[in-house]
């Protein structure tokens, strides 16, 4: 088992020598699905809760999701533009689980034009995942987990279809509640391309680390994202968020992700640039034992702010 985790590890790593991509597809993918991680800046892959919707960050962390649950989760990503997902779980044995899931986004109507402005119709757009995800307990803590998906976009007349993997590892103490993951988002490439130009997949490879302080409620979190671009100032790589586990049930937490907050900078009539609170995000969870509610708020388009909310149940 050694010998998988150093072959995951080496996988992983060697994704950052792929170079840099400035033009992606089905960049839907990069949209937070928990509401847990949202709040803590939008990018975690290490926090361990019994929450489904922790899978589509990091494969890994499905392994400490009860047996046979089953959740939605719904964001309102701006105006006329939705999100939805679903996943179940299942236990296998001390060792193994898998879980089933998809997601989706509904762009709304769009306007369509000729080469003078004019108006000649409306069309759609949507984008679609469903996939399979296998977890197994590789070494004593070390959890390895992988993801595969078919991934499906439609642009009025126009569509694409691609395969992708998800790739994790995550190493969980629980007596000082230390957790350290590594993973690797959307490795892969389109089968079908909308023309004849094939693009490339939203590659993201992220580090990440999350420590209870102590007896405290605080936990903290930092995550390292979308390491294989080099041009990026290190600060906006960093995602940073903080909860407070008030109790086994209810948490409430808070996170800054800084490269969202530089890039959604617009500048005012006196050339003052502002983010307008953009990378700043909020939440809150009450986990029950069969029964589970997380909410966040944070800003991922210029244009609104969104409101993702996360429901499951345990059969």
């Amino acid at each position: 088992m050694k010998k998988v985790v150093l072959t995951l590890l080496l996988t992983i790593f060697a994704i950052c020598s792929w170079g840099q991509e400035s033009q992606t597809e089905y960049n839907f993918l990069r949209l937070p699905v928990s509401a847990h991680a949202a709040a803590l800046g939008g990018e975690n892959i290490t926090i361990i809760e019994d929450d489904p919707s922790l899978g589509f960050s990091n494969p890994a962390l499905a392994a400490s999701v009860s047996d046979k649950t089953i959740g939605v989760n719904y964001m309102n990503y701006m105006s006329g533009a939705n999100m939805g997902s679903a996943t179940f779980n299942r236990v296998i044995n001390d060792k193994m689980t898998w879980a089933v899931g998809g997601e989706f986004i509904n762009y709304g109507s769009i306007k369509e034009v000729d080469e003078n402005n004019v108006q000649t119709g409306t069309f759609s757009a949507n984008d679609f995942a469903v996939g399979g995800t296998f977890t197994y307990l590789l070494l004593k803590n070390v959890v390895g987990g992988i993801t595969a998906k078919f991934v499906y976009s439609s642009l009025g007349s126009y569509n694409s279809l691609a395969m992708g993997v998800d790739l994790g590892l995550n190493w969980y103490e629980p007596e000082h509640e230390w957790s350290v993951s590594v993973v690797a988002r959307n490795l892969g490439g389109q089968l079908k391309a909308y023309d004849e130009k094939y693009e490339k997949m939203p590659i993201d490879v992220q580090v990440g680390v999350s420590k209870r302080l102590g007896t405290s409620p605080l936990r903290l979190s930092a995550t390292l994202v979308d390491l294989t671009h080099y041009d990026y100032r290190f600060v906006n790589h960093l995602d940073f968020g903080v909860d407070v586990l008030l109790s086994d049930n209810i948490w409430i937490g808070g996170g800054y992700n800084f490269r969202r907050a530089d890039e959604m900078k617009i500048q005012s009539n006196d050339d003052d640039e502002s983010s307008h609170m953009a990378g700043l995000s909020v939440g809150a969870g009450l986990n029950l034992e069969r029964f589970k509610i997380n909410i966040a708020y944070g800003k991922y388009h210029v244009s609104s702010g969104s409101l993702l909310i996360n429901l499951a149940y345990s059969l």
